[in-house]
């Protein structure tokens, strides 16, 4: 029996365990601690995934480091975390990932707590492997809707806490940039972006460590620019192949990026915000790492930016590690 849709619109590379590695974290929830749930997924991811995480807490026990994806609309947790802590099962749902549709397991996870923010409630939780997850467990929109991100790639830490009123009077830093955003589904998407002379719709995606560009966008860049055909695989495990390239002067806000890389795919998520016709973005970690500090206030539907120091308004971007000498497509990264 199906349940409701569930969209969950995260990207991941494929994660390789390293030599020596077991292949597959253990079932029984009679062999396996939430320890060695945690030990074994950070052996299988290795140093290689530089995704920042939060501590939750579930059912009392923890905290366990989950990933935040605001371009999730469910949170998830892994097989291996469900099977450990004997989490009940719920209905199957039918979940939207990178690569389509699906249908899944679910958890009933009755006690989820944030560290950082104190407040308990219950969510049902598809499962998913931790190996294609990334990590084990991840906080989509309806734990983060009420709250703000804020990522400090600085300090190398990720924070969720109250969102605070917005007031005129608040004073930007002067080497900070506020850009706003509508609310669609949850996820905040720019409107005020563009590509050269050309508007596009930018989805903030932290979940996904690459840009995804849609056809629309492609057509606007043109072929003379050549692209690699990398291979992506999403949090189910299913593969996608996508044209990877970079692209000048896309600028969101008041923020131009002199060259970002971009891969171009018509995934899933592009159909579900009606953006298979406009030129569309979903801006990954590997763009929002340019910056000190990106803070993601939902209920203001605000993004600030925090510059580099010495910038001025303006970033360049390298061509990224799958181009140019970097690892090879399909490979952990």
């Amino acid at each position: 029996m199906s349940g409701v849709v569930y969209p969950l619109l995260l990207l991941t590379l494929p994660i390789e365990a390293p030599a020596g590695a077991p292949a597959n974290t253990p079932q029984d929830p009679e062999l396996i601690s939430p320890e060695s749930v945690m030990e074994t997924t950070l052996l299988m991811l290795g140093e290689v995934d530089q995704r920042l995480t939060v501590p939750v807490a579930v059912n009392a026990k923890g905290p366990y480091n989950f990933i935040i994806d605001t371009g999730a609309e469910r949170t998830v947790v892994s097989r291996e975390l469900a099977n450990t802590l004997r989490l009940s099962s719920g209905a199957p749902v039918t979940l939207l990932s990178m690569t389509g549709r699906s249908q899944v397991d679910t958890v009933l996870v009755p006690d989820l707590m944030i560290k950082s923010i104190g407040v308990q409630h219950s969510v049902i939780a598809p499962k998913l492997e931790a190996r294609n997850l990334g990590a084990i467990g991840l906080l989509g929109i309806d734990t983060l809707r009420d709250h703000q991100v804020t990522i400090d790639f600085d300090n190398g830490t990720m924070e969720v806490r109250p969102s605070q009123k917005s007031t005129k009077r608040r004073r930007n830093a002067p080497d900070e940039i506020v850009v706003t955003a509508k609310s669609q589904f949850g996820q905040l998407i720019v409107t005020d972006a563009y590509y050269g002379s050309t508007r596009i719709q930018v989805v903030l995606d932290t979940g996904s460590q690459v840009s995804m560009g849609n056809s629309a966008l492609r057509k606007r860049v043109g072929r003379s620019r050549r692209a690699q055909a990398i291979e992506l695989t999403d949090v189910t495990g299913e593969k996608a192949t996508a044209g990877y390239t970079t692209v000048p002067n896309i600028k969101v806000g008041d923020v131009m990026f002199g060259s970002m890389p971009v891969a171009f795919a018509d995934v899933a998520p592009f159909e579900r915000f009606g953006l298979t016709k406009r030129p569309a973005l979903l801006l990954g970690m590997d763009a929002l790492r340019s910056f000190r500090r990106v803070d993601i206030d939902f209920p203001n539907r605000q993004v600030r930016f925090r510059m580099p120091k010495g910038s001025e308004r303006r970033l360049g971007f390298g061509t990224g590690s799958l181009l140019g000498g970097g690892s090879s497509p399909g490979k952990s990264y």
